[in-house]
C-alpha cells in the first residue's frame, strides 16, 4: 500500500472501532475523563510539538569543552591511583581493577561476574579515593553522551528541538516525551540543571517563563489523606518539612537542623512512593534503627497519612484497581501474586497511583484552560514543554509582566482541593538562569501599569 492508502486505513478503521471504544470508556467511567481532558489536550501537544524549544549551540559547546576537559582530568588522576590506564567505561575491565587489582570487597555477583553499577561504587566510597573520580566521571561522560554531544544532531532547520507527547504511556496518566526525551533533562544536581543552559528563548526580544507548582504530590496527598497536621502546616503556608522535623523530633521548628530538615523532606517526598527504613538510611546516612523510629514517628504523628495507606490498599485489593480524584484508573493485578517482591510493588501503586496520577490530571486541566486563555486574550506567548509539575512558555518581553498572574491564577485554580496549589513562577533568558517572579512582583507591575486618578476624584 501507498503512504496515502496506508493512512486512509487507519482512519476508516479508526471510525469503525469507534462506537466500540466510545461504549467502554463510558461503562469504566472513564468518558468524561477522556472528553474533558484527554482530547482537548490533543491540539495543545500537537501546537507544543510544532512550536519547539530553541537549542543554543554556542552554550553546548562551551559546556563540551568543560566536561571534555574534566573527564580528561579524572581520567589521568584515576589511571595514576591505580597505576596504569585501563578502559573505564568497561565494567568487565573495571571489575579487573577493582575487586582484583586493588582488592576492594565485592558486592553483587551478576551473570558476567561483579556489578560495578552505581549503586555498587556508592558503598566503595571510602574504600579507595579512585571510587569518587570514577563516579563524577561516569556523572561527566553521561551528560556528555547524552546531551551535550546529542542534542545538536536532533536540531531541526529552524533551529528548535521538536519532541513527541505521549498521552497513552504512563498508567499514571503523566504525559512522556521521545525523540528527543525533554522531560528528563537534568534539574537534580547542580552540573545537570548546566544544561538547561542551551535551552533558551527563540529571539532577542523574548524571554523564558517556567510555572512549577509546588509539592504538588505532598498537597494531594493532605487531600486525599486528610491528615488534619498536613493540611493545617499547607493551609498556614509553613515550612512544610521543618514542620513535619518539629513534630516528628519534638521540638520548635526553629531550633530543627538543616540535617534534620533535610531527613523530614526525604521522608515527606518518598512516603508516597513506600520508602522503607533501608532506603531513608541509606539516602540520609543514618543507622537503619534510626530511620526506622523516624517513620514509625511519623506515621504516629501523621496518623491520617498512615491510615491512607492501609486504607487504599484494602481498597486496591477488593476492586482490582485505584483512581485518581478525576476517575481515572488503574489496575493493579500485581497485588494477588504470591512473589511478595510483586505484592509489595503493588502496593507502592495503588498508594501513589491516586496521588501521582492526581497531579497529572490537573496539570493537564490546567495546560488546556491556559492554552484556551493565551488565544483569546491575544497572548503572543507559546507554550514549549511540559515537565511534569512545570510549564515551560517562550514569552515577549513585554508580555511577562500580564502573563504572569494569568499563569499563576489558572495553574492553582486548575482542582479544587482542601489544601492551596500554589505556583513558583521565574523568568530568563534561559532554562538554568532564571529569576523568581513573586505575587508582589506581579502586583507591583500592575500597579504601575494602572492609571493615576485624581485626587480631587
Amino acid at each position: 500500500l501507498s503512504p496515502a492508502a496506508r493512512t486512509g486505513l487507519e482512519a476508516l478503521s479508526a471510525v469503525a472501532v469507534r462506537p466500540l471504544l466510545e461504549e467502554a470508556l463510558a461503562r469504566e467511567g472513564l468518558d468524561r475523563l477522556f472528553g474533558e481532558i484527554e482530547l482537548p489536550l490533543i491540539p495543545v501537544l500537537a501546537r507544543m510539538e510544532a512550536t519547539g524549544v530553541a537549542l543554543d549551540l554556542e552554550a553546548l559547546g562551551v559546556l563540551d569543552r568543560e566536561f571534555g576537559a574534566e573527564i580528561s582530568r579524572l581520567e589521568s588522576e584515576i589511571y595514576r591511583d591505580v597505576g596504569h590506564e585501563f578502559n573505564l567505561g568497561s565494567p568487565k575491565q573495571l571489575e579487573q581493577v577493582l575487586f582484583y587489582e586493588l582488592n576492594l570487597p565485592k558486592g553483587r555477583r551478576t551473570k558476567t561476574g561483579y556489578s560495578t553499577d552505581a549503586t555498587v561504587l556508592e558503598e566503595l566510597r571510602a574504600a579507595h579515593p579512585m571510587i569518587d573520580k570514577l563516579l563524577e566521571w561516569r556523572v561527566y561522560t553521561k551528560l556528555r553522551s547524552t546531551y551535550v554531544e546529542a542534542l545538536p544532531s536532533l536540531m531541526a532547520s529552524d533551529g528548535r528541538l521538536h519532541t513527541t507527547f505521549h498521552q497513552a504511556v504512563a498508567a499514571t496518566g503523566r504525559l512522556s516525551s521521545s525523540d528527543p526525551n525533554l522531560q528528563n533533562i537534568p534539574i537534580r544536581t547542580t552540573l545537570g540543571r548546566r544544561i538547561r543552559r542551551a535551552f533558551v528563548a527563540g529571539a532577542p526580544d523574548r524571554v523564558l517563563l517556567a510555572a512549577d507548582y509546588s509539592q504538588i504530590e505532598l498537597r494531594i496527598l493532605a487531600h486525599v489523606s486528610g491528615d488534619e497536621h498536613l493540611r493545617d502546616a499547607f493551609a498556614r503556608g509553613a515550612d512544610i518539612h521543618r514542620e513535619t522535623a518539629a513534630r516528628v523530633l519534638h521540638k520548635a521548628p526553629e531550633d530543627v537542623t538543616a540535617d534534620e530538615r533535610s531527613m523530614a523532606k526525604m521522608v515527606n517526598f518518598g512516603i508516597a512512593y513506600g520508602m522503607s527504613d533501608f532506603g531513608l538510611s541509606s539516602r540520609a546516612g543514618i543507622p537503619r534503627q534510626e530511620a526506622q523510629e523516624f517513620i514509625n514517628t511519623y506515621f504516629a504523628t501523621y496518623s491520617g497519612i498512615s491510615y491512607y495507606m492501609l486504607h487504599i490498599k484494602e481498597v486496591a485489593r477488593t476492586q482490582g484497581y485505584v483512581t485518581t480524584l478525576l476517575g481515572r484508573k488503574r489496575s493493579i493485578p500485581e497485588l494477588q501474586a504470591r512473589n511478595p517482591t510483586l505484592r509489595g510493588a503493588g502496593e507502592r501503586m495503588a498508594i501513589n497511583m491516586p496521588i501521582q496520577g492526581t497531579a497529572a490530571d490537573i496539570v493537564k486541566i490546567a495546560m488546556i484552560r491556559l492554552a484556551d486563555r493565551l488565544r483569546d486574550e491575544g497572548f503572543g506567548a507559546r507554550m514549549l514543554l511540559q515537565v511534569h509539575d512545570e510549564l515551560l512558555f517562550e514569552v515577549p518581553r513585554d508580555e511577562v509582566d500580564r502573563l504572569a498572574p494569568v499563569v499563576r491564577e489558572t495553574l492553582e485554580g486548575a482542582l479544587p482541593l482542601d489544601v492551596p496549589l500554589t505556583v513558583d513562577i521565574k523568568v530568563g533568558d534561559d532554562w538554568e538562569a532564571m529569576t523568581p517572579l513573586t505575587r508582589a512582583d506581579a502586583v507591583l507591575a500592575e500597579a504601575a501599569e494602572a492609571p493615576v486618578e485624581s485626587l480631587a476624584g
